[in-house]
């Protein structure tokens, strides 16, 4: 009696998983080209700018309670809170009404409104000169992570 074997032969196997694994690169080449550089510019400026909009400041409410990272908030260091950027990141952010700048480390999550893109701790708003008037326009570059 001759036995009928339901398993493909090995030449087929090999060469499904080539076609797979080929599959697999082509698709992640694709996606790596969906993700291009100008795709994170919605300000569309050319200039590496990352988010342009409303910037506010936080401070004594919060001083000295740990953040979303797990640092301890100090209202007095040049961090930030943003909602998506990687702990981490470091961030250019220039107030667009008087062209000052200054560069924040992200700790933490927020704003809570949205209207807003950026909150800064009171140094770094300090330092671009929005502490009096509680918000600034500014724009926001990524610089690197620390």
């Amino acid at each position: 009696m001759v036995k009928i074997s339901r398993e493909m032969p090995i030449s087929l196997k090999m060469q499904s998983r080539k076609n797979l694994f080929l599959f697999y690169l082509i698709s992640m080449l694709f996606l790596t080209g969906c993700g291009s550089q100008g795709s994170n510019n919605p300000a569309g400026s050319g200039n590496g700018v990352l988010q342009t909009g409303v910037a506010s400041w936080y401070g004594e409410e919060y001083h000295g309670r740990p953040t979303a990272s797990g640092e301890i908030f100090d209202m007095y260091k040049l961090t930030a809170a943003h909602r998506t950027l990687a702990f981490g990141s470091v961030v250019e952010v220039e107030n667009l009404g008087n062209g000052r700048r200054v560069s924040v480390k992200v700790n933490d999550r927020g704003p809570n409104r949205e209207d807003r893109i950026i909150d800064l701790a009171k140094a770094a708003a300090a330092e671009i000169g929005m502490v009096s008037q509680g918000t600034a326009e500014v724009a926001l570059r990524f610089t690197g992570v620390r």
